[in-house]
């Protein structure tokens, strides 16, 4: 995970320890788009935290770059939900409140039915067996309890499903709803058996779409993300539970 550097909030006095890594100028792709993925990576990882401020100063500095593209990457960062730029106040990573979780799960869960049901009517050989690939290598990394392998794993298997679907808007819309949850993909998966109940319902899904059942595959998917929400928000529940606790246990040792 980058590191930050000192940066000093000057309305508040607050000093806090964070970097982020120079940007490596070897890129093929627009500087912007280079930038744009290091804030992504830096607010998904949580780096940059929920509510927390975005100076453009301060990160063009961090990351060797002119304000300019990093001006154009938080623009497009607001368009994909990342940030909220707020008049007079300025710019703010995105919090996510459980409103904002059960109003994308609806799209998201709609979305995904859609996806598998075309899938199953347009997967090729080849790409079933990719899938098939991916669950024996899922099964893997969920044994030597790789996470991070599971993670870049599980977002290659969706991606495959997307592109079996053969639409490229529907595409488009899913990853953009996809990447608005991707910070807290770790924390689902973290959650007691979570991994290996995802894993059947992968395995399920390949079943439907490998049958060419259009209804089961949209089932199948649609199951899938109602146990995704709905561990999600379990887990955040955990988390807040113990931030509470930690934050009375401080009170406590104060007084």
């Amino acid at each position: 995970m980058n590191a930050f550097k000192v940066i000093q909030n000057q309305n508040r006095g607050i000093v806090m320890d964070r970097r982020l890594s120079p940007i490596k100028l070897d890129s093929y792709q627009p500087l912007r788009e280079v930038v744009c993925e290091s804030l992504r990576e830096a607010i998904r990882n949580g780096v940059l935290k929920p509510g927390e401020r975005i100076m453009e100063i301060q990160l063009a500095e961090e990351l060797g770059v002119s304000r300019t593209p990093v001006r154009e990457a938080i623009r497009k960062l607001e368009l994909e939900g990342y940030v909220i730029m707020m008049p007079r106040r300025g710019t703010y990573v995105a919090t996510m409140s459980i409103r904002d979780i059960n109003e994308i799960f609806e799209i998201r869960t709609a979305l995904e039915s859609l996806s598998n049901g075309l899938a199953a009517e347009r997967i090729t050989d080849e790409e079933q067996e990719h899938l098939q690939r991916l669950l024996v290598i899922i099964g893997g990394y969920i044994a030597e309890n790789n996470m991070e392998k599971i993670v870049e794993t599980d977002i290659e298997f969706h991606d495959l499903l997307y592109h079996a679907a053969r639409n490229s808007r529907l595409v488009g819309v899913i990853s953009n709803l996809r990447d608005q949850l991707t910070r807290f993909r770790t924390l689902s998966m973290s959650y007691p058996g979570r991994l290996e109940a995802t894993l059947e319902e992968h395995r399920t899904i390949v079943e439907a779409i490998a049958q060419g059942d259009v209804k089961a595959a949209r089932k199948a998917a649609e199951l899938h993300m109602e146990n995704s929400e709905k561990t999600l928000l379990q887990a955040m529940e955990v988390v807040n539970k113990k931030q509470k606790e930690q934050k009375k246990s401080a009170s406590r040792a104060k007084k």
